[in-house]
């Protein structure tokens, strides 16, 4: 018998290859005998750097770069062991969790710092760069990020703007010339959950801004502000991207990456599953087991287990799914390749009990489902 095991994090409980262990011990003492490949997952968001560093062997870089508000600050980003590949999240640099609440302002943050991550990887020598663009404090459509790259983002007068949401206003020249050569060799991938465009009602600054801390009239000023990015940008670069879905992801980085990076934008899920080789190693398999924290209506929309059960759905392979808890709407998965979901949780217990209890509780639950199995056989 071939077990697929993978599963995402359990978030402040259990890294994806904790989880990936935990489930893998639980099978083994009923099962002990079967060929077990662990992959651990992600979506794109938190929890994939060290996804992708345990899955590849890799390291975890750290390094200090600009933060949201122009402070320096501790970040990091993983690299695979082969060192071709390098995943960076753009939250872990300009991050809405880097920003006190009191001091969020989305016409002043930047994605310099993100730059800087990207920067560093492009002279480690990696072919290609994964980049996470959830959680973002700023709205700047990734003009600090192509700063940081050696962009030049100029005024009237032909000096540097401000490398933020504000400093837009200002834009009346954009200059590639000085970037980074690297960047035309590398390739960059993208997970994106996301369809906003980078204007209008549906924009960045509109649906975003507020929580980040913009005010109305903020919210107006910031989106005539990346409406005239736009315009620029396909005035310098012959490239339209203000109405491309994904583009007003991370307050415009969706835009700025399409635009200099030529960046492709993805479903998380879907990414991590053919950078891992998922569908090669599931081959041959009897059973996939996947998991995440928690499993509800929205899980469907990209998540870890739907996109992990989609690539067991093509190829037959029944796939259990495991989790920290089972919320409303969770049935939908049903229809999506996942043939049994359970919770992990074998009591009523706190948040602070389930979180601290989450491996002891995912093992003895896979025990279970694997005493069930050796009852019944996997196949349908």
């Amino acid at each position: 018998m071939k077990i697929v095991i993978a599963p995402d994090s359990f978030k402040e409980s259990m890294t994806a290859m904790e989880a990936a262990t935990a489930i893998e011990e639980g099978f083994k003492t009923i099962i002990p005998d079967a060929e077990y490949i662990k992959v651990p997952m992600a979506d794109g968001g938190e929890g994939t750097v060290q996804s992708i560093v345990d899955a590849t062997k890799g390291k975890i870089k750290n390094l200090q770069v600009t933060g949201p508000l122009g402070d320096k600050i501790d970040a990091h980003y993983g690299l695979s062991g082969d060192k071709t590949l390098a995943f960076i999240e753009m939250a872990a640099s300009s991050g809405l969790d880097k920003v006190e609440p009191a001091r969020r302002n989305p016409l002043i943050t930047t994605t310099l710092g993100f730059g800087e991550l990207i920067r560093d990887a492009l002279d480690e020598g990696v072919s290609h760069i994964l980049l996470g663009i959830g959680g973002s404090a700023t709205n700047d459509g990734g003009a600090g990020m192509i700063m940081s790259l050696g962009g030049k983002l100029l005024d009237g007068d032909k000096q540097a703007i401000s490398p933020n949401g504000k400093g837009l206003e200002d834009l009346v020249y954009i200059d590639l010339s000085d970037v980074h050569p690297r960047v035309k060799e590398v390739s960059f991938r993208v997970a994106c959950d996301v369809d906003n465009p980078l204007t209008g009602k549906r924009g960045a600054a509109r649906i975003y801004g507020p929580q980040k801390g913009a005010t109305k009239e903020q919210v107006e000023r910031l989106d005539e502000n990346l409406s005239r990015f736009a315009r620029i940008i396909k005035e310098s670069t012959g490239k339209d991207v203000e109405s491309v879905p994904g583009a007003g992801a991370a307050g415009g980085l969706g835009a700025g990456i399409m635009a200099f990076l030529d960046g492709q934008l993805e479903r998380g899920g879907d990414l991590l599953v053919d950078i891992l080789d998922l569908t090669q190693k599931m081959k041959g398999s009897d059973l996939v087991v996947t998991g995440e924290g928690g499993i509800n209506h929205q899980t469907v929309y990209g998540k870890t287990p739907v996109a992990v059960s989609r690539v067991a759905h093509a190829q037959g392979i029944p796939v259990i799914a495991l989790a920290g808890c089972l919320g409303e709407g969770y049935e939908a998965v049903y229809e999506h390749g996942i043939h049994a979901a359970f919770s992990i949780l074998p009591e009523f217990m706190s948040v602070e009990a389930a979180l601290d209890n989450g491996y002891k509780n995912l093992k003895q639950t896979a025990q279970n489902c694997a005493r069930l199995i050796a009852l019944s056989g996997v196949k349908e």
